[in-house]
C-alpha cells in the first residue's frame, strides 16, 4: 500500500506546483496587460495635451502685439517661459509619438503572451516623463504663460488688467500643485493596497493548496 501512496503525493505535489505557477504566471500577465493599456491612455492624453497647449503658446507669441513701454525684463521672462513650455510639451510629444505605436501594435493583437513583446515595461520611466511633462510641469508652465502673456499684453493700457489676472492665477497654481501632490499620494497608497490585496489573495490560494495537499496526504495514510 505504501509505494502507490508515495507515487500519489508525488503527483499531487507536481499538479500542486503546476497549479501555482499557472496562478503566478497568469497574475503577472494580466497586470502586465494593466501596465499596458495604462501606459498607452498616459502616452495618449500627452500627446492630445501638449499637441494642444503647446500649439496656442506658439500662436500666443506670434499674434501678440508687444507695445514699447513693455519693459526688457518682462519681455526676456516671457519668452524664457514661452520658451520652456513649448520645449517641455515638445519632449512628451515625442515620446509619446515614438512609444505609442509600438504599444498599439502589441494592444490590438489577440494573444495574452504578446504583452511581452511590449516595450512598455522597459520604458516606463520614459512614459512616466512624458505624462509628468505633458500634464504637470507643463500645464504649470501654461498658467504662468497666461500671466505674462496678460501683463505684456495689457502693461502699457492696463495695470489693473494684468494685476487681476495675475491674482486669478497664483491661487488656481497653488490650487493645482495641491491637487497634484494629494492625486500622487493616493494614487501612491491605492497602489500599495492593491499590492497587499494581490500578496493576500496569493497567500491564501497557497494555504487552500497546502490544506488540500494535506487532507490527502491523510487519506493516503
Amino acid at each position: 500500500m505504501h509505494p502507490p501512496a508515495r507515487t500519489d503525493s508525488y503527483q499531487e505535489r507536481l499538479l500542486t506546483s503546476y497549479v501555482q505557477q499557472m496562478s503566478t504566471q497568469q497574475t503577472n500577465t494580466a497586470l502586465s496587460w494593466r501596465r499596458l493599456y495604462l501606459s498607452r491612455a498616459k502616452l495618449k492624453a500627452s500627446s492630445r495635451t501638449s499637441a494642444l497647449l503647446s500649439g496656442f503658446a506658439m500662436v500666443a507669441m506670434v499674434e501678440i502685439q508687444v507695445d514699447d513701454t513693455v519693459p526688457d525684463p518682462l519681455l526676456i521672462v516671457f519668452g524664457i517661459c514661452t520658451t520652456l513650455l513649448v520645449t517641455v510639451h515638445l519632449v512628451a510629444l515625442m515620446i509619446s509619438t515614438c512609444i505609442l505605436p509600438n504599444i498599439e501594435a502589441i494592444s490590438n493583437v489577440h494573444n495574452l503572451q504578446a504583452v511581452n513583446e511590449s516595450p512598455h515595461d522597459k520604458m516606463r520611466h520614459c512614459v512616466e516623463m512624458s505624462w509628468i511633462c505633458s500634464t504637470g510641469l507643463g500645464i504649470l508652465l501654461f498658467m504662468v504663460e497666461i500671466a505674462l502673456l496678460l501683463w505684456v499684453k495689457f502693461y502699457g493700457r492696463s495695470i489693473n488688467a494684468a494685476v487681476a489676472s495675475t491674482v486669478i492665477v497664483i491661487p488656481a497654481a497653488i490650487m493645482f500643485i495641491i491637487f497634484s501632490l494629494m492625486f500622487y499620494r493616493k494614487l501612491m497608497a491605492h497602489k500599495h493596497e492593491r499590492h497587499e490585496e494581490g500578496l493576500k489573495e496569493l497567500e491564501e490560494m497557497a494555504c487552500a493548496l497546502n490544506e488540500n495537499h494535506g487532507g490527502r496526504g491523510m487519506q493516503h495514510v
